[in-house]
């Protein structure tokens, strides 16, 4: 499969999750969100991703996180005492709707409509944590690069923070007759092109902008970070599932497959 230009796969997934947004808001997960973000100790981290930050320390911490979706994961920042949050979102429409929780709440992030290829200058060299959570590398074409332009926005010894899915899982196909059957092999190269609305559960039949979602192994990730200049301090991987439902059927086996990881990486 031909696969377009970085550019050209950068523009059309920034399309599918602005096609995406309208979707999300048609959701008892978002209407959940209305009512809880006045909070001002709100927040959406499970107790693993809480721990990790808790344990670094975000206490009066400036805080980046990039993809930052509607805003819920900057809020939890702010409510576990971060001084400042800035997400970084190329969906305008997402960020739409993390301004609209964001009216709703005690706290006062920032949000900045921006592809990471082209992050302005003033998110450079400012942050002391950097935050990715849950699908975000998988929609960068280029891992080095997305590497290299995320530590940038650090400060010297500023932390990374990752709490992300196992490229394990992207062998697995939940939704297929026989779900433990290997269904793709670990070293794909080519994205996976979808071209329905993105929706986080189930899937929807109404069609989008062709959106492609990329597999980096691990080596790709840790080789990346190393190229950009960030020195590993924390690894670990996990039973458990962090991302959509259907994946919940490979917890609890007897021959468990790593399903979601940690990592955080400092930046010399």
């Amino acid at each position: 499969m031909a696969i377009p230009p970085t550019q050209s796969v950068v523009a059309s997934n920034r399309e599918a999750w602005n096609d995406s947004a309208k979707h999300h808001k048609d959701t008892d997960a978002w209407r959940a969100l209305l009512g809880a973000v006045g909070q001002a100790d709100f927040s959406c981290f499970d107790p693993i991703l809480t721990h990790l930050l808790l344990s670094l320390g975000v206490e009066d911490k400036n805080i980046v996180q990039l993809g930052c979706n509607n805003g819920r994961e900057c809020l939890s920042l702010l409510g576990l005492g971060a001084r400042t949050v800035v997400g970084v979102d190329q969906s305008a429409a997402f960020l739409a709707q993390a301004r609209e929780l964001a009216s709703l709440s005690p706290h006062d992030p920032v949000f900045v409509e921006a592809d990471i290829h082209s992050l302005p200058p003033a998110l450079h060299d400012r942050f002391d944590t950097a935050l990715i959570t849950i699908g975000v590398l998988n929609w960068m074409p280029d891992i080095a690069v997305f590497f290299s332009r995320v530590g940038a926005t650090l400060r010297q010894s500023g932390t990374l923070v990752i709490y992300e899915t196992h490229p394990f899982l992207e062998m697995f196909a939940p939704e297929t007759a026989d779900p433990f059957r290997l269904a793709e092999s670990y070293f794909r190269t080519e994205p996976f092109v979808e071209e329905r609305v993105i929706v986080y559960e189930g899937q929807s039949q109404a069609k989008g902008a062709p959106s492609y979602w990329f597999v980096h192994r691990l080596s790709d990730i840790v080789t990346a970070l190393i190229e950009a200049g960030l020195q590993i301090a924390h690894f670990k991987e996990y039973p458990h599932s962090n991302r959509e439902d259907a994946y919940d059927l490979y917890q609890h086996q007897k021959a468990q497959l790593p399903m979601c990881y940690t990592l955080t990486a400092i930046k010399r």
